[in-house]
């Protein structure tokens, strides 16, 4: 079967079915899942183009509501066509575009009209985009929710790049006040500048110098604000990133008391500990910071719990020069992670030795990141009338980030070896994002994606693309347009 041609069926004798993982023939038409049936009740039919997926299994795209693009503006850091190949290489099927970094962010409607003009015919996958809150544009808002974006994300703390300011406190009532009756969603950044209290090591190649300028309470009092403000407009909050186990209790409280607040955690925070982190090891530098062990092991058990909602990847990629490998300074380093191509593979490498199962990768990866941007009628889900966006992956089987990675402690050796390794790894075609520095380099990971499949069209399948992008733009409709539909 070529890549890019309409698949009719899916057949495999592990399919996920409601909760239920079992033999099963999942027919295509129009792009959409028509039904699910046994392999007995199945006929095919001349001229139908059956995949037969052996003992692989079968599910739901990953959903993947959290990503960094970076065009236009920024395309040396990233860009749709690198970012979307990645995404169908690692199984997800639709994402969300963040709306910083690019230049201009999409923070007005004109932005935000250019931004599609620059996605158009790029995109391998689905994507739907965020908008942006900054001081000053509370009146962009509305006109944004019209033109399709599927809600909005803020900062509370520098944003890292000038064209995306922080938000005062007056600037969250404004806006609060213009999303109010939307139906639309704020994502919040939940950090707050609070004062520090260095202890230790002021070594900026030390990671602990880095995560004691980001402690704890500066989610923690982030969060208190947005609970507040959610209680009080009661406008969908979501809470991204979140690396602190700490404010937990305060976010329980507030959906108890009636907020309509979620929360998101990031693959980094569940598979990567501050203890692991080497001196000068930049490319493990985010904001908020990977903190220590204890608290990791917190994060899954709210998540087992049902107290984070869903896992997102953060991709947030760079030219390897802002990571400054070289020097290993942590403090002026960019943060950010790259792993959009092997978020199902991170998850499922570490959930699996924690009780997770199969459905609740789906509700966590799927359904939960496609209702907080208003797309679970249609992504998320194995079930007839959805769009037949299937991931056929092998979950017991494990495979290297690159095929080679030499240990060494000496970080500017390190630096020069990552420079070989980046020509081997572009020229193995291993990593599909654009610049391939993820603190995954030479770990190996369970679960291999083999095929991925977007409304029906047949989009990635071990190692190789479509020729041509297939993936729509999704622009969703405003509550008051979806009323008339």
């Amino acid at each position: 079967m070529k890549l890019g041609s309409s698949v009719t069926a899916v057949r495999s004798t592990r399919v996920l079915v409601g909760n239920e993982v079992r033999p099963a023939v999942v027919i295509i038409e129009n792009g959409k899942i028509k039904q699910i049936v046994s392999h007995a009740d199945f006929t095919e039919e001349d001229g139908s183009q059956v995949l037969d997926a052996g003992n692989s299994l079968v599910m739901p795209g990953i959903v993947d509501c959290h990503v960094h693009v970076n065009e236009p503006g920024r395309t040396s850091w990233e860009g749709f066509w690198t970012a979307t190949r990645a995404a169908a290489a690692g199984g997800v099927t639709t994402i969300v575009d963040m709306p910083l970094n690019s230049v201009p962010p999409t923070t007005t409607l004109a932005n935000f009209q250019e931004k599609q003009r620059e996605a158009a015919g790029k995109c391998f996958v689905d994507t739907a985009f965020w908008g942006g809150v900054i001081p000053g544009n509370q009146l962009e808002l509305r006109p944004m929710i019209q033109a399709g974006v599927a809600g909005f994300k803020c900062f509370l703390i520098h944003s890292g790049v000038d064209e995306f300011p922080h938000v005062t406190d007056s600037d969250l009532h404004s806006a609060m006040k213009q999303l109010q009756d939307t139906g639309s969603v704020l994502l919040f950044h939940a950090e707050r500048d609070v004062e520090a209290n260095p202890d230790g090591t002021n070594d900026p190649r030390q990671y602990s110098t880095f995560l004691q300028s980001r402690p704890d309470t500066m989610e923690t009092e982030a969060i208190r604000i947005v609970t507040e403000l959610c209680r009080q407009y009661q406008v969908r909050c979501h809470i991204v990133h979140l690396s602190s186990a700490q404010p937990l209790e305060l976010i329980q409280m507030a959906r108890q008391s009636g907020a309509p607040l979620t929360v998101e955690t990031t693959h980094h925070y569940l598979s990567l500990c501050a203890e692991d982190i080497p001196a000068g090891a930049t490319q493990f530098k985010c904001c908020p910071p990977i903190r220590g062990s204890t608290n990791r092991e917190l994060l899954w058990s709210a998540l087992k719990d049902g107290k984070i909602d869903m896992v997102v990847s953060d991709h947030s990629p760079c030219t390897p020069d802002l990571k400054k490998l070289e020097c290993g300074d942590f403090t002026q380093a960019w943060g950010g992670i790259s792993s959009l191509q092997f978020g199902l593979s991170l998850f499922w490498s570490s959930a699996s030795k924690r009780g997770f199962t199969v459905p609740d990768v789906v509700r966590l990866l799927c359904h939960e990141t496609a209702r907080l941007c208003r797309l679970d009628n249609q992504k998320g889900c194995l079930a007839p009338g959805y769009d037949a966006d299937l991931v056929i992956w092998d979950p017991e089987k494990e495979f290297e980030v690159i095929t080679k990675i030499i240990q060494m402690h000496d970080p500017l050796m390190m630096a020069k070896i990552y420079v070989l390794l980046l020509k081997v790894q572009v020229k193995e075609g291993n990593i599909h994002h654009k610049n391939k520095l993820t603190p995954y380099l030479g770990v190996t990971l369970q679960g291999l994606v083999r095929t991925t499949i977007i409304r029906g069209q047949l989009v990635y399948r071990d190692g190789c693309f479509c020729p041509e992008p297939l993936g729509q733009l999704l622009l969703l409709p405003s509550r008051a347009h979806a009323a008339h539909l």
